[in-house]
C-alpha cells in the first residue's frame, strides 16, 4: 500500500503533532511543513523516475539558460531606459561624445561603459538568450528524430514548438532594443515585412511604431514585450510542460527491462536533483566563460539608428537569419515579368509585394507543419498506440528523412541570411551565390531525403547482420582443412537487445468506410503509408537468431540469450 492512501491511527496523528526537531533548520521546515504540507508533495515528486540518457540533457539547458537570461535581465533593467527620447551623450565612450541618439542607446552604452559588470552581463545574457533558442531547437529535433511527440505527448509537442516561436519573439525584441544602426535595420526589414501585407499592413505598422516608421513608440512597446508578456507567456508554457512530462513520465530508449509500462532510471530525490543542480551550475560557468572572452554586439561601433544608411554585413541572430535569407532568395522578376502588382480598390489601388509575400508562405508552411505533425504522422500510418519507447532514427527512415530534408531546407535560406558576408570572405560572387541557392531550395531537400533514407536502411541492414553474426574481430582464422574464416565478436544482450526491439510496420492499403467506399482522403493516405513504409528492413526473428547460432563458427557467449533462452530476443521487439 502506497503512503498516499495508508491509514492511521489516532495514536500516529498525536505522535507525529509531538514531533518537535532538534535543529533550527529542522524546526523551520517542520513549522511550514505543518501549515503548507509539503511532505506529500515533495514525497510523491521525489519518487519520480527519470532515465539518464545524454540526449535528455539538451531541455535542461534551455531550462538553465532561460533562468540565467531572467537573472542578467533584472540586473540590465536597473539602467536601461526603454524610451526614444532624444539626449545628448556625455558618457565615457569618447567618439560618440556630443552625439544625439535615444535614451535607450545612451543607457545600452552606459551599461557597457560606466556601469560596473555592465558589459558582462549584457553579453551573458545575450549568449544566454542564444544559447536558450539553441538548446530548445536541438532538444526539438531529439524529440522529432526519436518520436517522443507520439501519443500521448502531442500537446506536450504543441507546446514545446510554442516555447520555441516564443524564444525567436524574445530573441527578436531584445535584439531591437538597443536601438543602434543594426538594430534598425532589423526593425526596417520588419517594418516591410508589415506594410507587405495588402490593405492592413500600413495600419500595423503605424499601430506598432506609432507612426511612420521609425515613429517614437517602438522600443517601450517591444520593451514591455520582451520583459513582461513573452516570458510571462514562456514561464506557463515552461510549467505547463514540465507538468505533462511528469504526468505522462519520461520517455526511454529501448534496452533491457524497459517496457512501454516502466520507467528505468534515478528517482528525482536525491539522485537526480544533486545531478541537475549540478549541471546547473555547469551551463552557468560556460556561460559565464564566454561571456567574459567573447565579445558579441559590440553596439558602440555601429552608432545611433539613422533610417536613412544601411551598414553593410549587418546579421540578424542566427535563429532569425532564415526570415531575412528568404527574402533575399525571392526576385523581385521573374524573366521580365514584374512580381510587384497593384490591387484595384475603391480608393485607388493597394500595391501587393509579392517578392516579400511569397517568402512568407514557406516559412509559415514550416512552422505549421512542425505544430501539426504528430496528428499527420499518426493519419499516416494509422498508428493510434500510446508510446513510451523511443525509436533509433534509423529504425524510422522515412520520418528521418522528412526531418533532414526540413533541415535542409531551413539550413539554405539560414545561410542566405549572411549570403553578403558568405560572398566577401570567401571572395564569391554575391549573384552565383544567390542563384545557385535558389536552385537548391528546391534540390536540397530532395537529395537530404533521399540520402538520409538510404543511409537509414543500410544502418539497418548492418544491425541485422551485426545481431546475426557478431561483431568483425578484424581475426582471419584457418581451420584445419584449410579453410579461412573471420573471427566475430559476440554482442553483448544489452546491445543485441537494443539492436532487434523495433517495429518495421508494413504498408496498409486503402480501406473502405462504414458504408464500403474508398474515400479520395483514403486513398492518399494509403498511397503516403505506402510511402512510409514500403522500404523496410525486418528485425531479426526468434527464428533466424536460433538458425544463426546453430550455423555460427564460435561459442556466442555475449549473445548467449538470458533466462528465457531466445525468446528474449522475440520480447525485445515491442
Amino acid at each position: 500500500m502506497s503512503a498516499s492512501k495508508q491509514k492511521y491511527t489516532e495514536e500516529q496523528y498525536l505522535e507525529v503533532g509531538k514531533y518537535q526537531p532538534k535543529t533550527s533548520t529542522g524546526k523551520i521546515a517542520n513549522y511550514v511543513d505543518q501549515r503548507v504540507g509539503g511532505t506529500s508533495i515533495v514525497r510523491e515528486f521525489g519518487r519520480k523516475v527519470f532515465p539518464d540518457h545524454w540526449s535528455f540533457m539538451f531541455g535542461e539547458v534551455a531550462l538553465y539558460s532561460f533562468i540565467i537570461v531572467v537573472l542578467s535581465g533584472a540586473f540590465l533593467t536597473f539602467w536601461f531606459d526603454p524610451s526614444m527620447a532624444t539626449t545628448r551623450y556625455s558618457g565615457s565612450y569618447a567618439p560618440l561624445q556630443g552625439l544625439e541618439m535615444s535614451m535607450a542607446y545612451a543607457t545600452a552604452l552606459e551599461l557597457s561603459f560606466d556601469v560596473r559588470g555592465g558589459l558582462f552581463v549584457r553579453q551573458l545574457h545575450h549568449w544566454g538568450a542564444l544559447m536558450f533558442v539553441l538548446a530548445m531547437s536541438v532538444h526539438m529535433l531529439r524529440v522529432f528524430f526519436t518520436g517522443a511527440f507520439r501519443k500521448p505527448r502531442e500537446i506536450n509537442w504543441v507546446v514545446g514548438c510554442a516555447l520555441l516561436i516564443l524564444g525567436l519573439g524574445a530573441g527578436f525584441t531584445g535584439y531591437s532594443l538597443p536601438d543602434e544602426v543594426l538594430s534598425g535595420n532589423g526593425l526596417r526589414i520588419i517594418d516591410g515585412m508589415l506594410k507587405a501585407i495588402p490593405v492592413v499592413g500600413t495600419y500595423i505598422s503605424f499601430f506598432l511604431f506609432g507612426g511612420e516608421f521609425p515613429g517614437n513608440e517602438v522600443i517601450p512597446r517591444l520593451y514591455s514585450l520582451h520583459i513582461f508578456i513573452i516570458p510571462g507567456l514562456i514561464l506557463i508554457l515552461i510549467a505547463v510542460h514540465l507538468f505533462l512530462v511528469v504526468v505522462h513520465k519520461h520517455t526511454q530508449y529501448p534496452g533491457p527491462g524497459r517496457t512501454e509500462r516502466n520507467v528505468v532510471g534515478y528517482p528525482v530525490g536525491p539522485v537526480y536533483a544533486a545531478k541537475a543542480g549540478g549541471f546547473f551550475f555547469v551551463v552557468f560557468g560556460i556561460l559565464c566563460l564566454i561571456a567574459g572572452t567573447f565579445q558579441i554586439n559590440a553596439l558602440w561601433n555601429y552608432g545611433p539608428y539613422d533610417p536613412s544608411p544601411v551598414t553593410a554585413g549587418a546579421q540578424p541572430d542566427w535563429y532569425i537569419g532564415p526570415f531575412e535569407g528568404v527574402l533575399r532568395l525571392m526576385p523581385g522578376f521573374i524573366g521580365d515579368f514584374s512580381l510587384e502588382r497593384v490591387i484595384p480598390t475603391p480608393w485607388g489601388g493597394n500595391s501587393l509585394a509579392l517578392p516579400v509575400l511569397i517568402p512568407m508562405v514557406p516559412v509559415a508552411l514550416l512552422f505549421l507543419g512542425l505544430f501539426v505533425w504528430p496528428w499527420i504522422e499518426a493519419w499516416i500510418t494509422g498508428d493510434k498506440k500510446e508510446h513510451h519507447l523511443l525509436d533509433r532514427p534509423r529504425n524510422a527512415p522515412t520520418r528521418t528523412a522528412i526531418g533532414m530534408a526540413a533541415m535542409t531546407f531551413y539550413m539554405i535560406m539560414w545561410g542566405m541570411g549572411s549570403n553578403d558576408l558568405i560572398a566577401t570572405h570567401f571572395q564569391l560572387s554575391l549573384n552565383d551565390i544567390t542563384y545557385w541557392s535558389r536552385v537548391l531550395i528546391f534540390v536540397g531537400p530532395v537529395i537530404a531525403y533521399i540520402l538520409t533514407k538510404r543511409i537509414c536502411l543500410a544502418l539497418q541492414r548492418k544491425d541485422r547482420e551485426t545481431v546475426l553474426h557478431g561483431h568483425e574481430a578484424g581475426v582471419i582464422e584457418v581451420s584445419a582443412d584449410g579453410e579461412f574464416h573471420e573471427r566475430h565478436t559476440p554482442l553483448s544482450e544489452y546491445e543485441a537487445w537494443t539492436l532487434v526491439s523495433y517495429e518495421a510496420p508494413a504498408p496498409t492499403p486503402a480501406r473502405p468506410n462504414a458504408k464500403g467506399k474508398v474515400t479520395l482522403a483514403e486513398k492518399i493516405r494509403a498511397r503516403l503509408n505506402r510511402m512510409f513504409f514500403e522500404d523496410r528492413v525486418e528485425p531479426v526473428s526468434r527464428e533466424e537468431y536460433l538458425e544463426a547460432l546453430e550455423h555460427s563458427h564460435h561459442e556466442p557467449k555475449g549473445l548467449a540469450p538470458a533466462p528465457g533462452g531466445a525468446g528474449e530476443i522475440e520480447s525485445g521487439r515491442h
